[in-house]
């Protein structure tokens, strides 16, 4: 595992050591001395990082290096073998639904159901995320997406890259969500589509939002947004 770099500024930073820009302690994102063991292979072990409102945590790594396991321990979905992970200096293990409330959260499949149109998954996905949207705001999020004439088309009937979008749309609605969690969040998106999720992406940081993402694209993020890279 390589230790946490950032890209706005020229070095490299030992584990433990902020990002610039970062906030100070007990505020945003912490990762304390995280372990994890999957078929008693160790993916990755003590993992310090603490990434602060307006900064990009962008995770890499071979297949099978942990990338998504790291994501879901952030999420509390999946416990670290040793270690915490903390928001606003307190496990998200004991903070749940308060947690839950400021996190979006985009696994790397699209997650729709096919049978239900774009609309009714997003509404769906929206009240599932506790996000306060009219149906109007949600045909205008598709639009915005690329899906516009598509929004009530059933998802089985939706290309890989439109279903992707589909998934995508929900970030149009969640600014106020202040830590996004994306998996490989750019898979199956055109040139078009990547350049709208990168400024959305750039539109949250820069509005103090907490972004960590993976990706195996190579995908230019404008130099504005404050990242920090950790290879897995």
């Amino acid at each position: 595992m390589s230790l946490p770099t950032g890209d706005t500024a020229p070095g490299g930073r030992g584990p433990g050591a902020d990002a610039p820009g970062a906030a100070t302690h007990g505020t945003g994102l912490e990762l304390d001395h995280l372990h994890c063991l999957r078929d008693h292979r160790a993916l990755f072990a003590d993992l310090n990082l603490k990434v602060g409102p307006g900064q990009l945590l962008w995770i890499r790594g071979v297949n099978g290096a942990g990338k998504t396991s790291l994501l879901r321990m952030i999420c509390g979905l999946l416990l670290p073998t040793q270690g915490c992970v903390r928001w606003h200096g307190k496990d998200v293990a004991e903070l749940r639904e308060e947690f839950g409330r400021a996190l979006v959260y985009l696994g790397h499949a699209a997650a729709l159901k096919s049978e239900l149109s774009a609309l009714e998954n997003l509404l769906a996905a929206l009240t599932l995320g506790a996000i306060a949207a009219s149906a109007a705001d949600a045909v205008a999020a598709l639009g915005d997406a690329g899906l516009r004439g598509r929004e009530r088309a059933l998802v089985r009937t939706l290309s890989q890259g439109q279903r992707r979008r589909a998934a995508l749309a929900r970030l149009v609605l969640a600014g106020a969500s202040p830590l996004w969690v994306l998996d490989e969040p750019f898979n199956a998106l055109d040139a078009a589509a990547t350049a709208w999720l990168s400024t959305l992406i750039a539109a949250h940081v820069a509005r103090g939002g907490i972004v960590v993402l993976t990706s195996h694209q190579s995908v230019t993020l404008p130099d504005a947004v404050p990242q920090i890279t950790v290879s897995l």
